[in-house]
C-alpha cells in the first residue's frame, strides 16, 4: 500500500440527474462505508 492524499466525492443521484446526497471523505476511507451510511439516510 502506498500513500494517498486527497478526497473522494460520493454522490447519490436520481434518474433525472439531480443530486440527492453528497458526501466527501478522505482518500483512505473504504468506499463501502459512506455508501451504506448514505443509503440509510434515504
Amino acid at each position: 500500500m502506498g500513500w494517498f492524499y486527497g478526497f473522494k466525492l460520493h454522490l447519490i443521484i436520481n434518474d433525472q440527474g439531480s443530486i440527492i446526497l453528497v458526501k466527501v471523505t478522505t482518500a483512505n476511507v473504504d468506499d463501502r462505508k459512506p455508501v451504506l451510511e448514505m443509503a440509510n439516510e434515504l
